[in-house]
């Protein structure tokens, strides 16, 4: 429809016009437009004398007409209800109700007062309904044939359901345009509306792993409505050959007491475990000289959940950041797997450290998706597994990226037949991870935080990287769960081997290790962030800042060994802290008092919500010595 300026003493006569205004469902819609019309054409009357009195007399007619229109089909509703759709799709041969609609193999259309009314050329009609389990949102399955075939693609309601967007069809072969959109659009809805019960509605998803209480797939009959680059991988997580096979090869492997087989199991179950957790994401990444067995680790991580052959379920680093991140948003909580650093494209390449920020931050930048047709901000919190023959810590420098990262060194041949693993592996898969999610739906969150804490407990080191250690105990988490209820083979990772993976401080310049330090104790220490809490305060956490208390901030910096001076200059030079007049410190009121206070930048990590690795009561903190 065009602007009513737009319309001239001609058109304003033209059969459009009255169409559009009698076609109109809504009796106060169509009320509003027949007065807007009017005044139009009394404006058009100054020029254009007798406009007014011709479009009354043209009014007054097609009144008289949709009214005997709309009494035929009031003495014959029987027949519109008769009438079928005419197609070949349905195997069975049952057809939809079609109404007043012509559906046939030479297209769609229906007839007026004025003659034949042209919805589409071909065959076309929605099949079934989708509604995703996150969002909410529905989708239609549109199938449609076209040269003898036919061809089945979904969209959102909210593209079928719009004369303006439904055009949008004909970028898969759809006929339709601007002419008849308006038609396509009320046959669609027509159809659907008349065969509700008969148009099947199907849960679907965009992301992988747990929905509430389930676990997509294993708990629901599901079907993938997310970007058609991730169909491969959605449907490769499923079980395929012989259970008991997998577990006797995978028994067998572990007996040899290799920490590269532990430790890839355990970290491909630790995925499911950072979500109920209150984790974040992190890298596992095992590395080594060539023929090491690095990628057939990969591909026993991969086994727990989904088909490990090429292809498949891994993938690599020869893609972009934003594919990364939309894979990484389908995954879920799904580990996801990446084979060789080494292969990366240059864009990757260009900026490994800022993707393993991006990646660990579990959040991304709002896009339009193309397939869903809707803007989302992307989530996940999984674990990230690679490989290649450099450790992932050598791309990166800052301490930051560093403390998302748990190296594992291969250095020396892991299997004895790596190509005979491989074969297994390939052809029995998807087992264990339904059975470890399970065991999971079973577990008292409370029980499952006391395990991760006994671990944390034993790896908190003043020498370590704190983040790396949180990531640590999950994993050591979900291998003494897999360990005791599917592999009942009393096979664990040592202490001593799972703290092989950690990083010293000492690795990382002494102002990136003063930021991690100040990090860490603000996150274990958050009460003394919070008003309504009986403590002493150190400050205030608001967006996304930490607002220290100057002689507490100097506190901690000379607990942990650190200049206040030195630190704040770096800090001041990498944006982790706000200026005032020059000045590394600023005056903030809180509590109807002014302070001068550090205003410290807080990473991914540390968020002012207390969404954090731990969630630790005020009984449970660790005092500093002051």
């Amino acid at each position: 429809m065009r602007l009513l300026k737009e319309y001239d003493a001609e058109s304003i006569l033209s059969e459009e016009v009255f169409i559009e205004i009698f076609d109109e469902p809504d009796e106060i819609q169509k009320a509003r437009m027949l007065l807007s019309f009017q005044e139009r054409a009394e404006q058009l009357d100054r020029e254009h004398k007798g406009t007014l009195k011709k479009f009354n007399t043209m009014l007054r007619a097609y009144k008289k007409t949709f009214k005997d229109r709309d009494e035929s089909k009031k003495n014959h509703p029987q027949q519109l209800a008769d009438n079928y759709t005419h197609f070949d799709y349905f195997e069975d041969g049952h057809e939809l109700f079609s109404g007043s609609w012509i559906a046939d193999d030479d297209g769609v259309r229906t007839y007026n007062m004025f003659g034949e009314v042209l919805a589409c050329y071909h065959p076309i009609l929605p099949v079934k309904r989708l509604k995703n389990l996150e969002t909410g949102e529905e989708q239609m399955e549109i199938a449609y044939k076209r040269n003898g075939r036919w061809y089945t693609k979904k969209f959102p309601k909210t593209v079928i359901t719009s004369a303006s967007r439904i055009v949008q069809l004909s970028s898969v072969g759809i006929s339709v345009t601007s002419e008849n959109a308006k038609h396509l659009v009320r046959y669609m809805s027509d159809i659907e509306n008349m065969n509700d019960s008969l148009i099947e509605v199907q849960n679907s998803t965009s992301k992988l792993g747990w929905n509430g209480n389930d676990f997509i797939p294993y708990d629901q009959k599901i079907v993938f409505d997310g970007d058609s680059r991730f169909k491969t991988l959605f449907d490769a997580v499923h079980e395929r050959g012989n259970e008991e096979t997998w577990y006797q090869h995978i028994k067998e492997l572990r007996k040899t007491g290799k920490k590269e087989i532990k430790f890839m199991l355990a970290a491909s179950f630790a995925s499911v475990l950072i979500e109920p957790l209150g984790g974040l994401p992190f890298f596992v990444d095992l590395w080594g000289e060539t023929e090491g067995g690095k990628s057939v680790s990969l591909m026993l991580a991969a086994s727990v959940w989904a088909n490990p052959d090429e292809s498949q379920y891994i993938g690599d680093f020869k893609t972009t950041d934003v594919a990364l991140e939309a894979k990484a948003d389908m995954l879920n909580h799904l580990p996801m797997m990446l084979d060789d650093t080494s292969k990366t494209s240059a864009r990757i390449r260009d900026n490994f450290e800022g993707i393993v920020y991006d990646l660990c931050s579990g959040k991304g930048k709002s896009r339009s998706n193309k397939d869903l047709g809707i803007n989302r901000e992307n989530r996940w919190k999984n674990c990230i597994i690679t490989n290649g023959e450099r450790p992932l810590n050598s791309y990166v420098s800052q301490g930051g990226a560093i403390n998302r990262i748990l190296e594992l060194e291969c250095s020396q041949k892991i299997y004895d037949d790596p190509h005979h693993t491989a074969e297994v592996l390939k052809k029995n898969y998807g087992f264990a991870g339904k059975i470890f999610v399970d065991v999971i739906k079973d577990m008292d969150r409370t029980e499952l935080r006391k395990i991760q804490k006994s671990y944390m407990d034993q790896l908190m080191d003043s020498d370590k990287m704190q983040k790396q250690a949180m990531s640590l105990s999950i994993i050591l988490t979900a291998d003494k769960i897999a360990t005791e209820s599917i592999f009942k083979d009393g096979i664990y990772i040592s202490l001593d081997e799972a703290k092989e993976t950690l990083t010293d401080y000492s690795d990382v310049s002494d102002n990136q290790r003063c930021y991690e330090y100040i990090l860490g104790i603000i996150a274990m220490n958050q009460t003394r962030f919070d008003m309504s809490t009986a403590c002493e305060k150190w400050g205030i956490l608001e967006n996304g800042y930490a607002v220290i208390y100057n002689p507490a901030f100097d506190r901690i910096c000379e607990s942990g060994g650190f200049s206040r001076k030195a630190f704040l200059s770096w800090a001041d030079r990498h944006n982790k802290v706000q200026i005032q007049n020059g000045q590394p410190t600023k005056v903030k009121k809180i509590d109807g008092k002014s302070y001068r206070c550090v205003f410290l930048k807080l990473d991914d990590g540390i968020e002012t919500d207390s969404d954090g690795f731990l969630q630790i009561s005020e009984d449970d903190q660790t005092e500093l010595p002051f």
